[in-house]
């Protein structure tokens, strides 16, 4: 299996995270992607550089101003007196304001709150070359998807909860979503996402919303009490031509492999029932019964039988990371679900 990580994927450094009231150090650390090159050269896997893809390539899934906003946020906001290290809106558009015709400023502060969904995803010095580098590995994953194989991408940082036009949830640009696209403009004329994170992929079932050539589905902690809170409800099965071709599986706290195994089996079965050519698997690690802000009790052996599982699906895959911000475990969890995979 092909691999491929890229140079600045450690650039990214964020250090504001709120947390129930209170600030601390953030999760999506770079030893995170420390963590899983080390476990990909322990298994013999040599990771490939990703070639460096233009920024228009993003606009393959997402907003031309928002790719815009995320190149050119750190610079603008240097700009600002009294300006804290990182790009942090203090200030959200509500859904009153949207309904009433809401106009986004043209300031970085005014943007800043537009493009964010949440206080999860600081912009500092080196975030842009991080987020294209992920937005890269994923790509360059798709490609060999395309051919008819399958890739792993290291994609640092994240992507799935980041909509079209909107960040959050430690993610920038949807990698996910824009393998998928990838693959239906290779040929793929219908493509599945099976989504294993802990948290709801929001971002990627509202990119493909009213898409029926993308079948999406998130295997994930019960939003009521989880992020991303509002959406990942059973009842969000699409809309337009998309209808039916959203599938939510939310799991309760506390879930084990039993039950996320029998979520997964299910989602393998509606990618089949769908006619899917090819796959894209959002791989987090967040499940674990050893994260730091554990939900769902996933052990090392649930992760390699998830591996099996998809792999007995028999098509093209991209496999691109998610979350997973245990870094003494999640190399340890990537190779036993590479190596499920591989059984």
């Amino acid at each position: 299996m092909r691999c491929f990580a890229h140079p600045d994927q450690s650039r990214h450094t964020p250090q504001f995270f709120l947390q129930r009231g209170q600030v601390r150090r953030h999760f999506e650390v770079p030893e995170r992607a420390e963590a899983l090159l080390a476990a990909l050269k322990a298994m013999g896997a040599s990771p490939e550089m990703a070639p460096t893809v233009p920024r228009e390539a993003l606009l393959a899934v997402h907003d031309a101003g928002y790719v815009a906003f995320l190149a050119e946020a750190a610079e603008a906001w240097a700009a600002l007196p009294e300006k804290g290290p990182e790009v942090v809106a203090n200030m959200h558009p509500a859904p009153e304001m949207l309904a009433q015709g809401a106009t986004m400023a043209s300031g970085i502060v005014g943007r800043a709150g537009w493009y964010t969904a949440d206080t999860a995803c600081p912009i500092g010095p080196g975030s842009w070359e991080s987020i294209l580098g992920a937005a890269s590995c994923a790509l360059a994953a798709a490609e060999v998807a395309a051919g008819g194989g399958t890739a792993y991408a290291l994609s640092r940082p994240p992507g799935h909860h980041a909509y079209a036009a909107r960040a959050g949830g430690h993610c920038y640009v949807n990698n996910s979503a824009l393998a998928a696209e990838r693959l239906r403009q290779a040929g793929a004329k219908r493509v599945a996402v099976i989504d294993i994170d802990a948290h709801h992929g929001n971002g990627t079932q509202g990119i493909f919303w009213e898409r029926g050539d993308v079948l999406t589905i998130s295997v994930h902690g019960d939003p009521a009490g989880y992020y991303p809170w509002y959406v990942g409800y059973v009842g969000e099965t699409g809309g337009g031509a998309g209808a039916g071709c959203n599938l939510n599986l939310p799991l309760p706290q506390g879930s084990g492999d039993d039950a996320w195994l029998e979520a997964i089996s299910a989602a393998a079965g509606r990618a089949r029932d769908f006619g899917a050519e090819a796959l894209v698997v959002p791989l987090g690690f967040d499940a674990s019964e050893e994260e730091p802000l554990s939900y769902l009790r996933i052990t090392a052996d649930g992760f390699a039988r998830a591996g099996e599982h998809l792999a007995g699906l028999g098509l093209p895959t991209v496999m691109v990371q998610e979350g997973g911000y245990n870094t003494q475990r999640i190399g340890d969890l990537l190779q036993r679900f590479l190596t499920g995979w591989g059984h």
